[in-house]
Parts: structure tokens; C-alpha cells; sequence
């Protein structure tokens, strides 16, 4: 990410591609930059904040899941239907909301505390994440369909790998190559969050029956449980959709 790009700048450069919204014309991102995270973030103090969140979002999805199985909940069953509009096989790859909150019946993963509130905060509100380093970001975020020549840096087995997504492919990228494969199934390793990131993006996925209330809902919870953890930050948003 060149210095000179600021939040606004960034956010006002990054673009979904038509061809995505001729796929789903009822997609919307709601794209967050939080700057000024400190230290806190990664002690004991960020970790217990985190931990709250955590069980709060563990307790939604069991209660969810006392009256539905996963498939049929209304936003997952939205995004198993755009998988296969582009090819993807949502029993094999499963969104990421999906995937959390099958987990998080029995238990959310432990990342770190950035990730994990925003891992919480995707299940209690039932949309997909997607958390970055802002600063390993090489120019604006695009949503498109892939060519099936972009590289996406993860890891395979334990090891560092380097990916091509699917022709057709819907992907999150920028200049520097693939960040997340499927729309939201898999982040790469380039842009991860860490313990130590002090600017983070993010992006929040809605299809129907999501309205865009509940998608600044949904934005506003992240970043006031951001502020809670890191103390002053400051967040930049907006929102895209169709034309």
C-alpha cells in the first residue's frame, strides 16, 4: 500500500467488477478502513474482549441451530445459491458464514483478538467477514471474475503455496495478486491480520434478504467493538452496489 493512499482514497478506488453484478445484482460490500489500532489489541485485555464476543456469537449460532440446520438459514442459503452461479461446489467450499457458524455450535476458532471479533461479530450477525492488513495492501480492492492467472499466496499443508483460482471464479483482489478466492471462502496469507497490525480493511458481503440496514448495523457493531478493544480508531466506510 504506498503511504500516500489514505483511507478514503483507497476506498473510493476499489471497485466490483459488472460482470459480478450480472451474476447477483443484489450484491452489496460494505468496505471498512480502522486505523490506529495499539498494542492492546494482542494482551489480555484484547484477548478477554475477544473471548466475549466469542461466546456470545457460540450461544447465537446454538440457537440458530436448535431451529434450523445450517442450509436453510437465510443469508447462508443466499450465498450456497451465488456459489454455484459461479461454478464453486458450496458442500465442498463453504462460505465463510456458513463455515463459522457450523464451528461456532461447538466452538469458534481462536486466532487472534482482531480476528476473532470480527469472526463473532460475522456469525452474530449473519454475514460474511473478511478481515486484512490494510498496509499489505498494493492498491485498491477489486471484485471480479477471474481469468484463472492470478496468483494467490496461501498455505497448503503446512506450507506456503501459490494458487490460481478457477476461470470464472469470483475473487477479492488487488494489484499485487489474489486476496480471497471463492468471494468468501479463503483469505491469502499476504494480507492476513496479525498481532501487529495497526490499520485493518474490511469486508463486509450481503446478498438478499440482507438489507443495507442491517449491513451499517452490522458495520457499526465491528467498529465499536474495535474501539473497545484498541482504544481510539478511527473508521472509514462505504458502501457498494449495483449501479
Amino acid at each position: 500500500m504506498p503511504e500516500f493512499m489514505a483511507p478514503d482514497t483507497f476506498l473510493a478506488a476499489c471497485n466490483v467488477e459488472p460482470a459480478v453484478f450480472e451474476l447477483r445484482p443484489d450484491y452489496r460490500a460494505m468496505l471498512l478502513v480502522v486505523d490506529g489500532f495499539t498494542p492492546v489489541a494482542g494482551t489480555q485485555i484484547g484477548r478477554g474482549a475477544a473471548d466475549h464476543l466469542v461466546a456470545a456469537a457460540e450461544a447465537h449460532a446454538r440457537a440458530l441451530l436448535a431451529k434450523s440446520t445450517v442450509d436453510q438459514l437465510p443469508h447462508v442459503a443466499a450465498w450456497r445459491e451465488a456459489y454455484r452461479a459461479f461454478g464453486a461446489k458450496p458442500h465442498r467450499t463453504r462460505n465463510s458464514l456458513e463455515a463459522l457458524t457450523r464451528r461456532a455450535e461447538n466452538g469458534l476458532p481462536r486466532v487472534n483478538a482482531l480476528t476473532d471479533t470480527y469472526n463473532a461479530i460475522s456469525v452474530l450477525h449473519q454475514i460474511p467477514f473478511g478481515g486484512e492488513n490494510f498496509h499489505a495492501y498494493q492498491g485498491p480492492a477489486r471484485l471480479l471474475r477471474a481469468t484463472g492467472d492470478e496468483d494467490f499466496d496461501t498455505v497448503a499443508n503446512g506450507e506456503t503455496a501459490l494458487e490460481h483460482p478457477e476461470r470464472g471464479e469470483v475473487v477479492w483482489s488487488d494489484d499485487a495478486g489474489v486476496t480471497c478466492r471463492r468471494w468468501n471462502w479463503r483469505q491469502g496469507r499476504r494480507t492476513g491480520l496479525t498481532t501487529t497490525t495497526r490499520s485493518a480493511f474490511f469486508i463486509l458481503d450481503a446478498l438478499a434478504p440482507v438489507t443495507d440496514g442491517a449491513l451499517a448495523i452490522a458495520a457499526d457493531t465491528l467498529a465499536d467493538a474495535l474501539g473497545r478493544l484498541s482504544g481510539d480508531v478511527t473508521v472509514t466506510r462505504r458502501l457498494i452496489g449495483a449501479p
